[in-house]
């Protein structure tokens, strides 16, 4: 529900805040006081485009502000998620229009665009008077109302739950369509690396060894003349290392007889011989397996060669060959299976489209017979509220299904073209007088007979209608006595289900108010201010026998007017 509406510097409004309360919220006031400016305002928490000329004059900006309670509006709360704000029990919707022509838009005093701030108006306010925000002139809501009014939501909850699979397969057939036929253009190409790939067959870890390979191949002759050098230094030659080392250890024997402090030390000498035998017996191994060989060299060096070639094609390393060569094989190996894939999702679908054709066939039957019952009950409706030959139809037609169109369903052989609600489309058609044939509802009339249509439709899908407050303008025009009072009585009818905001001038409404309020037009500060001012119920009393007798109020007046509010509340 609006529990609040701010606005400030608006057109002829310097500064007012109203508080809405449940059920029917009367506004009442004289022609010209400033009730269009207040609808103008809450248009534009609607998502209703602005200009610069509503700005007062003198100041910087005009802001309006709404506060809702959206607390058990599950569409609201999931199309905040959607768009990462956070939700809660209010919903601030702030609207700010400076002279300078920038725009802003703000949702819990978080900056968003305005047309976010237009779908969340939409799962908010329904407004009468204003096309643009009555739900019942868009044509592609009509099927949600019947729906609603059949109770079918657990069927078709069954029936998306079904398309969304079938549409997943569909897209996942088209899918690898796409893919098998770019594999068939680049099947050449694929083959020709794969096969380029091969013939080289490069391992990870294979070009280091192969480098440090060639630079000892390279390096042969040095090597064995260095590691010889090396040896015989150690082990062969005259005063070699160990030779050396074995007459340093026998000179500390000899000390260490005298001097046993020195008896480690002896140890110490017998590992350093050990250690040069053993550096001398690798040193020999190791110039013994040096391979002066030409022919390997060259082998080395053109394997090199070979892998210097496919990294320069192929990703500039051996890791993103060999990763390369992974992926074009996985490509290929599942291109040799598409047949049978393909075959396996299309079997899959082809028992989907059977599927959801059953299921949209139910919600169709279900359509079709409560679109008769729904059909007698408004036209009920609209005969209480003064349209005495008044038709009404719910036409449901199948969608236009296209030869080209691959998105279809079956039913009993037959194709059929589908949306996410079925195969159907919906809409309510209504002659308001005798010998005119049904037209669609969204070409009706604009102005208080449209506002009495919209009432009767209301009416009786008030139940299941989920947005919570509607506003209606003009809803008077044209209509008095006897069609007043039911009017009235229907507006009531309605506010036990929704929050009601009706402008009118009748006191056959005004006096069944659950909050009223006066829009007035004073002078301040010598200029002109439009001030809203919620009345008591004296003051409503006084309020609603201006509406019945003009501004002279007489005491038979005042009592019609105690006799209005008070026999109906």
């Amino acid at each position: 529900m609006l529990k609040s509406l701010l606005i400030k510097d608006y057109a002829l409004i310097d500064h007012l805040t109203v508080e809405f309360g449940r059920g029917l919220n009367i506004l009442t006031g004289e022609t010209g006081a400033g009730k269009s400016i207040l609808v103008g305002a809450l248009g534009l928490l609607l998502g209703d485009r602005a200009n610069t000329e509503v700005v007062r004059k003198g100041s910087k900006k005009a802001v309006v502000e709404g506060i809702f309670d959206v607390s058990k509006n599950k569409k609201v709360d999931l199309l905040l998620k959607e768009n990462d704000l956070d939700s809660s029990e209010e919903l601030i919707i702030r609207r700010e229009i400076s002279v300078k022509g920038s725009n802003r838009c703000f949702l819990n005093d978080t900056p968003v665009t305005l047309n976010l701030i237009s779908e969340i108006g939409q799962l908010l306010v329904d407004m009468h008077g204003q096309h643009e925000h009555q739900s019942l002139l868009r044509q592609e809501l009509h099927v949600d109302m019947l729906d609603e009014f059949a109770g079918n939501e657990e069927l078709l909850k069954d029936y998306q739950k079904e398309i969304a699979q079938l549409n997943s397969k569909i897209q996942e057939l088209n899918s690898l369509l796409k893919r098998e036929d770019d594999l068939k253009d680049r099947k050449e190409i694929i083959e020709f690396q794969m096969k380029e790939i091969d013939e080289v067959s490069p391992v990870i870890g294979e070009e280091e060894e192969l480098l440090r390979e060639v630079n000892v191949l390279d390096n042969a002759e040095s090597l064995i003349q260095l590691s010889e050098e090396i040896y015989q230094g150690l082990y062969e030659a005259e005063n070699s290392a160990n030779d050396i080392m074995g007459q340093l250890k026998n000179s500390l024997i000899q000390l260490s007889e005298i001097d046993n402090n020195l008896s480690e030390k002896v140890d110490d000498a017998k590992s350093a011989i050990s250690i040069i035998n053993d550096l001398a017996d690798f040193i020999r191994s190791y110039r013994d397996k040096i391979d002066l060989d030409p022919q390997r060299l060259e082998e080395v060096r053109e394997r090199l060669g070979s892998l210097n070639m496919i990294k320069k094609r192929y990703g500039g390393s051996i890791e993103a060959v060999c990763e390369l060569r992974e992926k074009i094989g996985k490509e290929f190996d599942d291109a040799q299976n598409f047949t049978g894939k393909i075959t396996n999702l299309e079997k899959e679908i082809n028992t989907l489209r059977v599927t959801c054709g059953a299921l949209a066939h139910k919600l169709s039957e279900v359509r079709l017979t409560k679109s008769l019952s729904l059909k007698n009950e408004i036209i009920g409706a609209l005969k209480y509220l003064g349209f005495e030959s008044a038709d009404f139809e719910v036409k449901i037609t199948p969608l236009e299904l296209k030869d080209n169109d691959k998105n279809f369903l079956v039913l009993e052989g037959k194709k059929y073209k589908y949306s996410k609600i079925g195969i159907n489309k919906v809409e309510f058609f209504i002659a308001a007088n005798k010998g005119e044939d049904t037209k669609p509802l969204v070409k009706v009339a604009s102005g208080g007979e449209v506002s009495r249509i919209m009432l009767a439709l209301k009416t009786i899908l008030a139940k299941n209608d989920k947005l919570p407050v509607l506003i209606f303008d003009e809803i008077d025009i044209g209509v008095s006595g006897r069609i007043a009072q039911k009017v009235g009585n229907s507006l009531k009818e309605l506010s036990r289900y929704h929050q009601l905001v009706v402008i009118t001038h009748l006191p056959q409404i005004a006096g069944l108010s659950d909050s009223h309020y006066s829009i007035v037009k004073t002078e301040s500060e010598n200029r002109v201010v439009t001030r809203v001012k919620k009345l008591n119920d004296e003051e409503r009393v006084i309020e609603v026998a201006k509406l019945l007798s003009g501004e002279e109020i007489t005491e038979a007046g005042l009592n019609s007017a105690r006799e209005l509010i008070f026999s109906k509340n």
